[in-house]
């Protein structure tokens, strides 16, 4: 049989918070980490030559928590965006950012077109940021967009997607022991295989890159053949 590649991963880093408290920390330290963490894995995932990875860090849903987390969140992302984004350019790492605009600061919405415009060139993994996401709330917008156009079918939807350059999930990983997809990729998730770690995000790894690499070559994808 030929051995499958893996094209895309989708990860929910979940977590953070839970795993401030249990070593004493306040929930901003968890974030705090999780940004750490996820510096690791775009490194190991670029080491591995997997051509997308993706981070769901912030849902449409995520504004329903308390003010201070919120803020610290929004602030930590317009002070870190550039900077990931010049160490990702020298790496020849591409970034991306999908969701909507909505309620997100325009001075960080800015900030997030400079940095996608900084590796835009880059040719090697993408490096791709789910940020005010979700779900339904992509394909909603890209019905939209289809039904202006004339026609809604599944390849019009497709290609008003959040950068529809960006392929299908071929796995999708979730931390901290929690089984659901909360609106994760909704659409580009349809036939992916789905792992779930015990582990916090913010203990994950550049090991479990690799753990991850060889699950996948486990699975026997038939996309309902």
């Amino acid at each position: 049989m030929e051995e499958q590649k893996l094209q895309h991963l989708g990860i929910i880093a979940d977590g953070n918070r839970r795993w401030a408290k249990e070593n004493g920390l306040p929930k901003i330290e968890g974030h705090r980490h999780g940004l750490k963490t996820i510096e690791k894995l775009v490194g190991a995932a670029a080491g591995a030559k997997i051509p997308y990875i993706t981070f769901y860090v912030f849902s449409t849903e995520n504004w329903e928590r308390e003010k201070a987390e919120v803020d610290y969140i929004m602030k930590m992302a317009e002070t870190k965006i550039l900077k990931m984004a010049e160490k990702m350019a020298k790496n020849n790492i591409r970034l991306l950012i999908l969701g909507a605009r909505g309620k997100v600061n325009p001075k960080l919405t800015s900030l997030g077109e400079k940095a996608e415009a900084i590796t835009a060139d880059c040719t090697g993994t993408t490096v791709c940021f789910c940020f005010n996401y979700g779900g339904e709330q992509e394909i909603a917008d890209a019905a939209t967009i289809a039904a202006s156009e004339g026609e809604i079918t599944p390849e019009t939807i497709r290609k008003h997607l959040y950068h529809p350059e960006v392929p299908n999930l071929d796995m999708v990983v979730r931390t901290s022991g929690e089984e659901r997809l909360s609106g994760f990729m909704l659409w580009r998730a349809a036939y992916a295989e789905l792992m779930f770690m015990e582990k916090y995000f913010p203990d994950m790894n550049e090991d479990d890159i690799e753990i991850i690499l060889k699950e996948y070559e486990k699975r026997n994808r038939r996309f309902g053949k």
